[in-house]
């Protein structure tokens, strides 16, 4: 019978098993290098903030910059 099995099957439960030992070996907390990194994210947002803040301040004033030439059109438009 050993002919007649001719798929390469692999077990979903061992690819899951790798995995998640990968996993836990990589992102173990005794990691040298994981109490440097675990609060980036807050540092992350911390700055993104502020670059949001001002590329919308940007955003907003070029905007405003493009309906100012508009102005004397609407007007007439409207009378």
């Amino acid at each position: 019978m050993i002919g007649s099995y001719t798929e390469d099957r692999t077990d979903p439960s061992l690819a899951t098993g790798m995995a998640t030992a990968a996993a836990e070996l990589v992102l173990e907390p005794q990691a040298t290098w994981w109490n440097a990194l675990r609060p980036a994210p807050w540092y992350l947002t911390g700055l993104s903030v502020p670059l949001w803040a001002l590329l919308r301040a940007r955003e907003k004033a070029a905007q405003q910059a493009e309906d100012d030439d508009d102005f004397p059109e609407q007007l007439e438009k409207a009378a």
